[in-house]
């Protein structure tokens, strides 16, 4: 049973920090992509 607690533990600490580490590359790459967009936008409405 210790050993299957500690393989469980091992598993949910793996996955949160995969999780974690996904969740802030996506949040960097969407907040670039909109301060872009937003960009653009100005460009197009002073020409």
């Amino acid at each position: 049973m210790d050993e299957q607690l500690r393989i469980i533990l091992i598993i949910i600490v793996s996955v949160s920090i995969f999780g974690l580490l996904v969740f802030v590359f996506v949040k960097n790459y969407l907040r670039n992509k909109i301060t872009q967009l937003v960009k653009e936008e100005k460009n197009k409405k002073l020409k």
